[in-house]
């Protein structure tokens, strides 16, 4: 397992410390790290491996070696499971509330309170945003997901610079950080669509439903097995999918 720290976080760090605020960012770093560890937690509970975490300047992305086809249900509770270890963090600084000092206590409830709300804002790559393409990924197909989940990001995006509009300027340099994310994610979406058709082929997967009604490639949900109604007759969506992929290459 890799880790590594964004140079965007380096250089969040650098600010903080020039400005005086070395303390609030070491509090910032411990929540986040905290905050991965309930991810962690969850990843080994699936037995998924993990391939490396990213330490970010409000949290971490840890990538995992699991199928992009993987079950819904339990990248829902990976992707709340950040959320979850910062509520139990914040209990046990809670109990043990007369042993800090008082300035301590309270920015370790603060930034908690404030990274728990930052990171449910459904903005790439934020836990919001997992679980909001998660949740669309239930009701529609892989690739309509995939881009309603980038326009809402964007368009959420756009509220909060609206909101910070006269804030500090380490929200401008979060702004920017999500901006980068979210385009890089646009032009990802083509391997990744490759990548998610590609494993529908390889792979025997555990499908939970069946639809006879599909008639184009983008229609492919996560979870379904699909056929492919052309002419009055049925088509697997294996050899739709075979028939797709050599077109591209």
């Amino acid at each position: 397992m890799k880790v590594v720290i964004n140079n965007y976080t380096y250089l969040f760090i650098l600010i903080c410390a020039l400005c005086g605020y070395l303390k609030n960012i070491v509090i910032i770093l411990t929540i986040c790290f905290i905050h991965e560890l309930g991810h962690l937690f969850f990843i080994k509970l699936f037995h998924y491996q993990i391939i490396s975490i990213e330490i970010l300047p409000f949290g971490g992305y840890t990538t995992i070696d699991q199928k992009i086809n993987s079950n819904i249900n339990k990248d829902l509770i990976i992707a709340l499971g950040g959320i979850l270890s910062e509520l139990v963090l914040m209990l046990v600084i809670y109990i043990f509330r007369n042993h800090l000092h008082i300035i301590t206590y309270q920015l370790f409830i603060k930034y908690n309170i404030i990274l728990i709300l930052f990171n449910l804002l459904p903005i790439i790559p934020l836990d919001g945003s997992k679980l909001c393409n998660l949740f669309l990924e239930k009701l529609f197909s892989y690739h309509l997901s995939y881009y309603l989940n980038i326009i809402i990001s964007l368009v959420c995006l756009i509220i909060f610079l609206l909101v910070n509009y006269f804030r500090h300027f380490d929200n401008y340099f979060i702004i920017t950080f999500l901006f980068y994310k979210i385009i890089m994610a646009l032009k990802n979406y083509k391997y990744l669509k490759n990548r998610f058709l590609l494993e529908r082929y390889l792979y025997n997967l555990p499908y939970q439903k069946i639809d006879n009604h599909t008639k184009d490639i983008n229609d492919l949900k996560k979870n379904v097995f699909h056929y492919f109604k052309e002419d009055h007759h049925y088509i697997k969506e294996k050899d739709k999918i075979a028939s797709f992929l050599k077109k591209e290459s």
